[in-house]
């Protein structure tokens, strides 16, 4: 695609506090939900601070190649809850979520030292465009019922009663915004689409809100202006809690902790493939050749560690933040330097992230039904010179999309193995199995189909 700025590009200071407010808009309702699921009284502020220390630490790995946002990893979830659930006490518990994203981190490390020595082709036989590309589409289309949810109001407002009709209004017109934007906006408007949509949709909710306390009518209350009553400046970091739990860790534990994180880290490999190879397509440049594999698992592992310390949440490149890149067409790195800076900074200023929080789960369903959507187009992209004519490269896409966009996960214990990889491993099996099929031979023509007939 046509990008308005590569990589190296550095756009005029103003601008580029703009477009990393937009990509830190685009990322911060999924980094701050994880710790708010997890809950044992684990602090959002912390999440997002580690979350721009970890992708601080990702672009140095990176050599500052690679323009993608590292946010709190859902993958996660049930190796979290596992630490908290073997610990002692809740200090434990903190200091098991480092342990485990130390493990975490550590795999891949092992995993960067083996692609270091071997190199990548065997990924790109093993996940060629085929496999590589229904895969981004399914990290899309996976995450679409979450949007159209938070669109309609199911998830966040609605828990207060608020109507799902006014959720679903507000985040319409976000989403006509954005759209609307995108498509006609002039210049500098036409990079900051989300933004935008953003504000039309939070002033739309305001008005609803404003008119539902006036009335004593909550389904009209979209907003929720009471978080601003209980709003931190400082945010709990994670190691803090944690320094007090070495006295009740136990080897069993530890164990624990391992056996909840490091499979899934594993799965997690498969899902850093996936968007590196997306956001390749995206920017036009390899980013598993430059700044190679390698570097970009190491940036993801030891980013991951060092959020965790902080935040207690293991990060992940984030899909949002590669759509944010593909919408507005700006890859710049600079502003990913900005965004992590911007989110370290925030974290300690109580009223700016806590505004940032009161924006309603419809208004960013809006903005992520166009996010999702642009990250599963991609994919398919990526299977445009594929020949789907061919029944062996038919069924490799056919088997990805359908288990994909039906939910196939695999649980053993507190490791699940998400659609995602689901879909991944078994479009491999597939492809493994099907490659050495011998095409199908010519029907025979003039002399080697017989006599010519006089």
């Amino acid at each position: 695609m046509n990008l308005t700025y590569g990589i190296k590009d550095k756009p005029p200071v103003g601008q580029t506090i703009v477009f990393a407010l937009q990509q830190l808009l685009a990322i911060m309702a999924a980094t701050i939900a994880v710790p708010a699921i997890v809950g044992n009284g684990m602090s959002q502020t912390a999440a997002l601070f580690g979350a721009g220390v970890g992708t601080l630490v990702y672009l140095i790995f990176t050599k500052f190649k690679s323009p993608v946002f590292l946010g709190s990893s859902f993958a996660f979830l049930g190796s979290m809850f596992a630490a908290f659930a073997g610990a002692a006490s809740a200090q434990v518990g903190y200091l098991g979520l480092i342990f485990g994203a130390l493990f975490a981190g550590l795999v891949y490390v092992v995993i960067a030292l083996v692609v270091k020595a071997v190199g990548t082709r065997w990924i790109d036989k093993l996940m060629p465009a085929v496999v590589i590309g229904p895969t981004v589409a399914i990290i899309g289309l996976s995450l679409s019922g979450n949007a159209v949810g938070d669109l309609m109001g199911t998830t966040g407002a609605v828990a207060n009663g608020a109507s799902t009709y006014v959720c679903m209004i507000c985040g319409l017109v976000t989403l006509a915004a954005t759209m609307l934007c995108s498509v006609f906006g002039k210049k500098f408007l036409k990079m900051i689409p989300f933004i935008i949509g953003i504000l039309a949709g939070y002033i739309v909710a305001t008005v609803f809100t404003v008119i539902g306390n006036a009335t004593e009518n909550p389904a009209l209350q979209i907003v929720n202006f009471g978080l601003f009553a209980n709003m931190t400046w400082v945010p709990d970091f994670t190691f803090l809690q944690a320094f007090k739990g070495f006295d009740g860790l136990t080897g069993s534990y530890i164990a624990t902790v391992a056996v909840a994180y490091v499979p899934v880290a594993f799965v997690v490999f498969a899902e850093h493939i996936a968007d590196h190879k997306n956001l390749s397509s995206i920017i036009g440049q390899d980013l598993l050749k430059d700044p190679g594999l390698d570097r970009t698992l190491l940036g993801d592992g030891i980013g991951s560690f060092a959020g965790a310390i902080f935040g207690g949440c293991p990060n992940t490149t984030y899909g949002e933040s590669v759509g944010c890149v593909a919408i507005s067409g700006n890859a710049s790195v600079v502003t990913i330097l900005y965004t992590a800076i911007m989110a370290i900074v925030i974290s300690f200023f109580g009223p700016f992230a806590t505004f940032l929080a009161t924006i309603p789960s419809c208004v960013m369903g809006g903005v992520c039904i166009a996010l999702y959507g642009f990250i599963a187009v991609s994919g398919l992209k990526m299977i445009q010179k594929v020949d789907l004519n061919d029944n062996k490269n038919l069924f490799v896409v056919s088997v990805i999309l359908i288990a994909g966009v039906g939910g196939m996960s695999v649980s053993f214990g507190k490791v699940t193995i998400t659609e995602v990889a689901c879909a991944l491993i078994l479009g491999i099996l597939t492809n493994v199995m099907l490659k050495n099929k011998e095409p199908e031979a010519e029907p025979a023509t003039g002399k080697k189909a017989g006599k010519k007939s006089k």
